[in-house]
């Protein structure tokens, strides 16, 4: 038979991570034994209230026992403390002393305590406020992690939907669907390269697939011309910038604001000669100058309808010749230096 949410609850309560803090050590004693006679097997003691936001830290405890008056910290320092730690989260903290004013009470509950005893305690009522207290910090951890689980799936969601249309884009320009997948792989290693931040390098991986995006509004007439475009065909060509902006603009999340700055931008150059608005230097995002360096690596080095793959060699020559004219010098040394992994890339993710 199924086990019950009530008896999963029970094995989750006895394995739920307990934290006790109390300067007196007899006090710690009486509530550990109390706690082991009734099944909980991972119940900690901390006589020094300084010791609790390091191990807090490390174990984020599923409740606390904490007295208020202890030398060097009191309890409510000790739940500031934790506060600064658990931003608009859920402190399980169980308050026991012997004050019993109600403005120490007040301030107590003011600071995060979610419950509150005197001593001298009654062992019955300590466990039954544990119990409850137990379960409503474990029923919360249960939605939360529902919550997380349910946003992953959502941010899934949305990043295949962006591939999907990355993949349309380069389909259409009869290029192959790794293209993309080797374009965000690419700009994410050189963003790692210039020391970005790995949150911003994934990204980068994650929104430079949109970058060509706008090449869907491109008649096939032209995009598909297997000859030289002349000047007004090439006019047509630029617009994929703005298309492509025009396709990612109006999102207020992420990777989609960034991927509408690539999609706009990844042909501004860094001496202000790009298009489609003649950014310069900084002023161009730094997305779209990893992109730049990134795109013209892949498609001088891939095989196309139009032109043999270029060599390496010729490949990082070039490159190298338009730092600080076409591409951010700062772009050109992470391809440089991080050139292996460049070619791990371009071999596992072959055509």
């Amino acid at each position: 038979m199924p086990v019950s949410i009530d008896s999963s609850l029970d094995v989750e309560r006895t394995q739920a991570r307990i934290l006790i803090v109390d300067d007196q050590k007899l006090n710690l004693i009486v509530l550990k034994s109390l706690l082991r006679q009734h099944g909980y097997s991972n119940v900690v003691t901390l006589d020094d209230p300084r010791q609790v936001e390091p191990l807090w830290k490390q174990q984020r405890f599923d409740l606390m026992l904490l007295d208020l008056e202890m030398p060097h910290m009191s309890g409510i320092m000790v739940m500031q403390a934790l506060g600064r730690i658990e931003i608009d989260a859920y402190l399980p903290i169980l308050v026991i002393t012997a004050n019993t004013e109600e403005t120490t009470r007040l301030e107590a509950l003011a600071h995060g305590a979610q419950d509150f005893l005197n001593k001298p305690f009654n062992p019955s009522e300590v466990l039954s406020r544990i119990r409850n207290m137990l379960t409503v910090r474990l029923l919360y951890k249960r939605m939360e992690e529902k919550i997380n689980e349910r946003t992953r799936q959502l941010h899934e969601t949305r990043l295949e939907v962006i591939r999907c249309l990355g993949r349309a884009a380069e389909y259409r320009d009869n290029e192959t669907g790794q293209h993309v997948i080797r374009m965000g792989q690419f700009s994410a290693h050189l963003a790692r390269q210039m020391g970005l931040p790995e949150t911003h390098c994934d990204l980068i991986l994650n929104a430079t697939p949109m970058h060509d995006v706008g090449k869907i509004g491109i008649p096939d007439r032209i995009l598909l011309k297997p000859g030289r475009l002349d000047p007004e065909e090439f006019e047509v060509i630029k617009t994929h910038t703005l298309i492509g902006g025009n396709i990612l603009s109006g999102y207020h999340e992420e990777p989609l604001i960034t991927a509408h700055l690539i999609a706009l931008t990844h042909h501004e150059k860094w001496n202000g000669t790009g298009y489609p608005k003649g950014l310069k230097g900084e002023e161009i995002p730094i997305e779209s100058r990893i992109c730049a360096v990134a795109d013209v690596f892949d498609a001088l080095t891939s095989v196309r309808p139009y032109k043999p793959a270029w060599s390496i060699e010729d490949t990082i020559a070039l490159i190298s010749r338009e730092s600080g004219s076409h591409f951010d010098p700062q772009v050109v040394e992470a391809l440089l230096n991080g050139m292996d992994v460049m070619l791990s890339i371009k071999k596992t993710i072959c055509d």
